[in-house]
């Protein structure tokens, strides 16, 4: 899918880039199958900001996913592939043989028309959903169950990838696209194929509006704050933090310190995406 490039019109036009939506055929989602999404803009149930600068942003609809794929062998044809404006990957709607209609992540290279399937006698190719145990070794996978039945939660994001390593037992090591390679229970799903949409890291933005029709308010630097603020702040001139390392708003460590909280989860990991 190529990258439309904008005619420099204007400085925010200058440089940005978009796209050419050419893979889609159809502007208008199936209707039982989205519901309303409530605006929040960062808000707890009290009303205050719990996630800064959200906001705004153009209305959206939720478009419900099956990420539990559990149509075990029935046959559904690709109706149609479409916007998701929720996801940075496409969508595509699954017209089954027993007349359920189901929204999937867009596999690359899957086009309207063709047939996929869920279950263990699936066959491998782009689109079919299978268990970790009945996929062979070196298949590029995504959309990856992290407990039985719970539906994918881990290489759903546009060009997102991951690659089967082998199998011990009961659990299957894949490569996950971060470098981290992690062992996963055999009976998890996992579909077969590369995520669509890969271009989606390349696109250029050009111009502040863009991200506020995302929903996304603007950031100030720590560094431009007063002391009362912020711990950046203050100083004169274009002075440096005058700390050890740069710290959150509230005073506590940031970039590079890890808060990872699932610590019982570590025995699964085999090899780390980061080198210690």
């Amino acid at each position: 899918m190529p990258i439309r490039k904008f005619k420099p019109t204007s400085p925010g036009r200058r440089g940005a880039t978009g796209y050419t939506f050419e893979e889609l055929t159809t502007k208008t989602p199936e209707k039982s199958l989205t519901k309303s999404r409530p605006r929040k803009a960062g808000r707890n149930n009290q009303g205050k900001i719990s996630v800064r600068h959200r906001g705004g942003g153009a209305k959206r609809r939720l478009r419900d996913i099956d990420f539990k794929r559990d149509k075990t062998g029935i046959p559904g044809k690709i109706a149609t592939i479409e916007y998701d404006p929720n996801r940075s990957a496409r969508i595509c709607l699954v017209n089954y043989a027993d007349g359920a209609k189901r929204y999937i992540i867009w596999p690359a290279g899957v086009q309207v028309g063709e047939t996929v399937m869920s279950g263990p006698d699936a066959e491998i190719k782009p689109g079919n959903a299978l268990p970790l145990r009945n996929i062979p070794s070196g298949t590029i996978i995504h959309n990856i169950e992290m407990h039985i039945g719970k539906g994918a939660q881990i290489v759903r994001s546009a060009g997102g990838s991951a690659q089967m390593l082998g199998r011990d037992e009961d659990y299957a090591t894949i490569r996950l696209p971060s470098g981290e390679v992690r062992r996963v229970h055999a009976d998890c799903m996992a579909t077969i194929g590369q995520v669509g949409n890969s271009e989606h890291s390349q696109i250029k933005l050009g111009r502040a509006g863009r991200s506020r029709l995302m929903g996304r308010r603007p950031t100030v630097r720590g560094t431009v704050m007063n002391p009362v603020d912020h711990p950046h702040g203050g100083g004169e001139g274009k002075a440096p933090i005058g700390l050890p390392g740069p710290k959150s708003p509230w005073g506590k460590p940031t970039l590079g310190k890890r808060t990872r909280r699932r610590k019982d989860t570590n025995k699964y990991i085999v090899r780390r995406r980061y080198q210690t």
